[in-house]
């Protein structure tokens, strides 16, 4: 496998043959053909797996037509009208990879962002940071809507610049990343059986971990660790979960054990101490902490009242 680490958007470009960037910090590059066009297809060919990691940003409109991208630890469902968003040090892998003659793409450095409020908001788009998710799949009005976005970001980026120039591309770029949030965030609600399913998993893969003894032995399991069972990410997951149940992961990790609590206090034979200590907690005060948070009583105060009924 060929493996390429681009720090800089110059290398990238120098790798894919286009010019030198106008901006070492910033980069849109937009195919000239108007539409996908299968015949000139083999000149957007990797035939072998490749590797590439970025130091940077990037954005990415293309229709893959055939061949496997793998995004981290997962194999991207890829179709007509994909989106593809990969934060610096993410890796993605190329497969015997065709794409069509049409595609949009825009690189930036972090440090293009110094100094603006989007330094700080591009921490809140989640699709940056799956390490193992899917591709947003684009509905064609969606695609539509997104590509003149990209125009006009390309337009600015070539126009003489003068003082207004950057604010003008960074609130482009700042409205493109909120579209595709907002898409990100409507292919989560269209694909409610997919959340159940993972929420499925996530519930049976807690139920085993505490079926095999493993809280005692090992812990509370820790989100990114019920992630990497899923084969997803940490961001994915919560996300997910979140939209599904309106509720965190770790909400929900602290509901699962308050659930087995309620039920592991009746037993006679365990002290409220061994009880914690059975569910994973280091130190039983944290426990009783959190079960009367969650459930209104102390231990003791819930097994007196549970006593008496």
């Amino acid at each position: 496998m060929k493996e390429f680490f681009f720090n800089t958007i110059s290398e990238f470009h120098q790798f894919n043959d286009f010019p030198p960037p106008e901006n070492p910090l910033f980069s849109v590059k937009i195919s000239e053909e108007n539409k996908a066009d299968l015949s000139d297809c083999e000149n957007n060919k990797l035939d072998e797996p490749t590797s590439i990691s970025t130091g940077f940003y990037s954005i990415s409109l293309k229709n893959v037509i055939s061949g496997d991208i793998v995004y981290g630890k997962t194999k991207y469902d890829c179709s007509s009208g994909s989106l593809l968003c990969t934060g610096p040090n993410q890796t993605l892998i190329f497969t015997e990879l065709v794409f069509s003659s049409e595609w949009y793409h825009i690189s930036f450095h972090k440090d293009y962002l110094v100094g603006t409020p989007l330094y700080d908001k591009i921490k809140k788009f989640n699709f940056f940071n799956y390490y193992a998710n899917e591709a947003l799949h684009l509905s064609p009005k969606e695609e539509e809507f997104l590509k003149p976005i990209f125009t006009n970001i390309e337009s600015e980026y070539y126009n003489t610049q003068d003082e207004f120039s950057k604010d003008i591309i960074l609130s482009q770029l700042e409205t493109l990343l909120k579209y595709i949030d907002r898409f990100y965030k409507r292919q989560f609600l269209d694909r409610q059986q997919l959340n159940k399913d993972l929420y499925s998993r996530f519930r049976e893969t807690l139920d085993k971990y505490f079926e095999a003894n493993l809280l005692s032995e090992k812990g509370i399991p820790t989100v990114d660790w019920l992630a990497q069972q899923l084969n997803v990410s940490h961001r994915y997951m919560s996300d997910m979960i979140k939209t599904e149940t309106g509720r965190t992961a770790i909400d929900q990790i602290n509901s699962y054990l308050i659930d087995q609590a309620k039920n592991l206090l009746l037993n006679p034979k365990l002290s409220i101490s061994e009880t914690a200590y059975q569910l994973g907690f280091e130190y039983p005060q944290y426990f009783s902490r959190l079960f009367k948070k969650k459930v209104g009583l102390s231990p003791k105060q819930y097994i007196e009242r549970q006593q008496l009924n």
